[in-house]
């Protein structure tokens, strides 16, 4: 049987099931053989962590603190699902249950106090319930921009930057993001199969553009701004927005893109630093924040200062930076 993905369906058929007994959370002694009915460990560089019976950690001598009852979500969770757990997790919070996470390759589990057990089980049954009489979300459409839609990008990549990710403070007037995406829809170097909107329920939720860009003679793309809105982000639009701009950019024989952005986030699609392929950012300060990502056909032997559109040379140094820096997930 294949791993369910999607979330609402999820929800709507997850039977939780509790496990009989207690179980605790103990450091293994190092060096010492495992023992007992060992039903979890996690590795970590401070040591081994196993979770097993109370019983058993009684026997063995083992101290712990937290005393747990395991329950199974009962539902054959794909382990790149997205949501199962945030949502068990916030409907427990608001009940003002404590709960840890396990994820097995067939099923997540929770553990949740004892004295909470039957509570937590009445919380998840409500939850399933209530999942069953919603609707699923409308499908997310990844298509090109059209003139249309420029009013909601604009006005979604305003609410996107309206707090600056570099100071953390609230942007005063209109970002600078949309004065930049205003020009760079009229620029030279605008690419119509590049500047990619996420539309669920007729709505525009997102949107992400690269332009054409150069690393001496090399054309390459440019990819920024990036824009989610403000209530959707970190469920996954970004990251479908990316996804869509890499295998379009491999689809056209694009040799590569370059962007500027946190590398831990960046570097799950495969960017680098840009320094590693011999590509020099427009600003050396931008250090291993600019980044490059070399496609299907990289050529190799590449040399040079990479050079945005147009509009980015007028736009100030923050906002070049602030554009760049989102995550949007």
């Amino acid at each position: 049987m294949s791993a369910e993905k999607d979330l609402h369906t999820l929800l709507a058929t997850m039977h939780p099931e509790l496990r009989e007994g207690e179980f605790v959370y103990v450091l293994w002694p190092h060096g010492r053989p495992l023992a007992g009915a060992v039903a979890a460990a996690v590795r970590e560089a401070e040591g081994l962590t196993v979770v097993l019976p109370r019983a058993e950690a009684d026997s063995l001598g083992l101290p712990y603190d937290f005393v747990g009852a395991w329950i199974t979500l009962q539902v054959h969770s794909s382990l790149e699902a997205i949501g199962l757990t945030a949502a068990v997790s916030a409907a427990l919070t608001e009940a003002k249950i404590s709960c840890n996470v396990l994820a097995g390759f067939h099923h997540d589990h929770i553990l949740v106090p004892v004295a909470d057990a039957d509570r937590a089980l009445e919380v998840l049954h409500e939850l399933v319930a209530t999942s069953g009489e919603q609707k699923p979300a409308p499908e997310l459409v990844l298509r090109s921009e059209q003139p249309a839609d420029r009013p909601a990008i604009l006005a979604l990549t305003a609410a996107a930057f309206a707090v600056s990710p570099v100071t953390g403070l609230p942007v005063e007037g209109e970002p600078e993001e949309v004065e930049l995406l205003r020009a760079l829809f009229d620029c030279d170097e605008y690419l119509p199969d590049f500047s990619i909107v996420a539309v669920q329920g007729g709505e525009v939720i997102g949107h992400v553009i690269s332009t054409r860009g150069k690393a001496g003679e090399l054309g390459l793309l440019g990819l920024g701004p990036i824009g989610v809105v403000p209530r959707l982000q970190r469920h996954g639009i970004g990251s479908a927005l990316m996804k869509e701009t890499i295998a379009r950019a491999n689809a056209a024989g694009e040799r590569g893109i370059a962007l500027l952005g946190d590398p831990e986030y960046y570097s799950r699609f495969g960017f680098v630093a840009s320094t590693s392929l011999g590509v020099q950012a427009p600003d050396p300060a931008w250090g291993v924040h600019f980044q490059l990502l070399p496609l299907a056909v990289w050529p190799g032997g590449v040399s040079g200062r990479f050079r945005y559109a147009r509009p980015f040379g007028s736009a100030r140094p923050a906002a070049r930076r602030d554009t760049m820096d989102r995550a949007p997930q």
